[in-house]
């Protein structure tokens, strides 16, 4: 045995040991590989006792809950969806950096609810090790609700879950991360319906074109597109188009970032 899949087989026997250990459980099921490894866990393990819940706004793409609700059907996993209604707090509109605290904490007063209408004792979030290295003040309303993250409290990495993910052959083991769309707007610009529609549109245009890993992020009047680096070439060739379908969404400029992807780029203007 080498030393990865043993590496994979140790961590699953804790993640299940850990998941057995508990009487019943909801789990805060994103749509991401960390929270999908998770629910199909917990439905191994606690048959009949556990639920996956996923919080519906107009910051989760229509095609992630389709996803979702696929990846549940595949893994017959027992899912709900809740309505949250975060666009409703001025403190979340306003867009601070701590902005996921407030959508984390309208998801968890739901799922507390939950969890007492269905006499369930435990609530776990797909939050791993290397979450804790960045800004997340989502994890802090975690933390604030008494929700756990079974990922951080077995020292677990996104490879530790991505292996997993792939050893149990879940159908969300190589799916991008896909933070809500609200993630995209750059902070002090309020967030809207209208905005979250836009973002939707264009990147969901973007994806056809091709590129899968692609962000679209909101700077007023201008469209920032991210995508990997070794694609910046590629996109070029679809300039005219992307720049026609992006203005006919309400965008006046649209601009590509030559930093390429990157995981949470506009915190560095608050970080600078």
């Amino acid at each position: 045995m080498n030393t990865v899949s043993h590496s994979a087989e140790l961590f699953e026997s804790k993640l299940r040991s850990y998941m057995g250990s508990l009487p019943s459980v909801v789990v805060a099921l994103s749509g991401g590989v960390d929270s999908s490894l998770l629910a199909a866990i917990a439905s191994q393990e606690l048959p009949n006792k556990a639920i996956a819940v996923t919080g519906i706004s107009a910051s989760l793409p229509s095609q992630e809950l389709n996803d979702i609700r696929h990846f549940c059907q595949s893994h017959a996993l027992k899912h709900i969806t809740v309505e949250t209604h975060e666009l409703k707090q001025a403190s979340y509109r306003e867009n601070t950096p701590d902005r996921c605290y407030f959508c984390k904490e309208e998801l968890y007063g739901h799922l507390q609810s939950l969890a007492k209408e269905h006499q369930i004792e435990t609530i776990i979030d797909g939050t791993h090790a290397d979450d804790l290295q960045g800004h997340r003040p989502g994890h802090q309303a975690a933390l604030d609700a008494g929700v756990r993250s079974p990922l951080v409290e077995l020292a677990a990495s996104k490879h530790d879950v991505r292996t997993l993910a792939k050893r149990l052959n879940l159908s969300s083991a190589n799916r991008p991360s896909s933070p809500c769309l609200s993630s995209r707007i750059a902070y002090g610009q309020e967030v809207t319906e209208e905005k979250l529609e836009q973002i939707e549109r264009g990147e969901a245009f973007l994806k056809t074109l091709g590129f899968k890993k692609v962000r679209l992020r909101y700077h007023d009047a201008i469209a920032r597109i991210e995508i990997p680096q070794e694609e910046l070439s590629q996109i070029i060739g679809h300039a005219e188009v992307i720049h026609t379908h992006l203005r006919e969404l309400g965008f006046t400029y649209v601009t590509l970032d030559l930093g390429g992807y990157r995981s949470g780029s506009l915190l560095e203007i608050v970080q600078h």
